[in-house]
């Protein structure tokens, strides 16, 4: 029999939850940030605890910031603002949600942001309507107001003069969600755009040895000449002698092998391993499970897939949830 585990609000445009499924935050057309908790550990209902006007306009997108750095999200507003907001304690008083951070400018929207945690610090990626990616590092673990810019870049191999001024309509990031004293900071970025140089999804990774991110991989073939990206997801690694990665374009959600040992020119390998489709319309978001082994994917036309490779490694629709009225 089916339950219930949470009612959202009227007017509900997007929704996250935490690390661990123990919390959801949801953003509203009414610009509200709400968040949901679970009262009663033997249920497994939740209810909203809290609810803080963010902005005049709507909220699109809200993110958890790594549970390392606190209770904390990064919420897009319709008008390309980025905001933070971290729960905290003042004197006697409950727990609040306060904003923290503001980012953005008069000219270029905020199209995604996304959360990673180096071997030294909290890493945050922002792209840009213009086809601008900015990496900010936070200066102190207790204070997320204290962010600096790392680095400045657009989403290509070549030459930015090229191709001018860009104009994105959406953009996706996904971090490498592997962590390790070793481990080098990597992403993966795709943009929705004219531009065919800055749509392509690129693996960006951090050189350490020369302070600077570097496109290692470019996961797309020839013939795809830029198609636009809708979404991207990282999979969880525990223990493949590769990593896997779901792009997702109007041909479908591809899934690549991208490769672990670099050449000589400080490039990886990648291998596109499936093209799988299902979805009538464009695919708005993939999310893995916590064994990278099933990805889950939603579109345009709110139905929900599981996909799932079998031992010979081949691709397949495990299952397909249809909404209820």
């Amino acid at each position: 029999m089916e339950k219930s585990l949470v009612t959202l609000d009227n007017g509900t445009t997007c929704s996250s939850w935490n690390y661990n499924g123990e919390r959801l935050a949801t953003g509203s057309v009414d610009g509200t940030l709400a968040i949901f908790d679970s009262i009663d550990p033997a249920s497994s209902s939740f209810t909203c605890t809290s609810r803080s006007r963010v902005h005049g306009d709507s909220i699109v997108k809200v993110v958890w910031v790594p549970p390392e750095y606190g209770d904390a999200v990064g919420c897009i507003c319709s008008d390309g603002t980025l905001s933070l907001w971290e729960e905290v304690v003042e004197d006697a008083q409950p727990l609040q949600w306060k904003p923290c951070k503001s980012f953005g400018s008069n000219s270029n929207k905020v199209l995604d942001v996304q959360f990673g945690v180096s071997p030294t610090s909290l890493k945050m990626v922002i792209a840009y309507s213009d086809g601008l990616v900015k990496v900010y590092e936070l200066l102190d673990p207790l204070e997320l107001k204290g962010w600096q810019l790392q680095a400045e870049f657009q989403n290509a191999s070549d030459s930015v003069s090229t191709f001018g001024k860009a104009l994105c309509l959406s953009a996706s990031i996904s971090w490498n969600p592997q962590r390790g004293e070793s481990q080098q900071s990597s992403f993966v970025l795709g943009f929705h755009s004219e531009t065919p140089q800055l749509n392509s999804a690129k693996v960006w990774e951090f050189d350490q040895d020369h302070q600077r991110w570097l496109p290692v991989a470019k996961l797309a073939l020839p013939e795809d000449k830029g198609d636009k990206v809708f979404t991207t997801a990282w999979a969880p690694n525990i223990g493949r002698p590769y990593e896997v990665i779901a792009v997702a374009t109007h041909k479908g959600i591809a899934i690549w092998h991208l490769g672990l040992n670099p050449d000589l020119d400080g490039r990886l390998s990648v291998e596109r391993v499936a093209l799988l489709s299902g979805h009538n319309g464009e695919v708005w978001q993939m999310e893995w499970d916590m064994s990278g082994m099933t990805l889950a994917s939603t579109g345009g036309d709110g139905m929900v897939k599981l996909w799932q490779s079998n031992l010979n490694g081949v691709w397949h629709e495990q299952a397909a949830l249809e909404p209820t009225p």
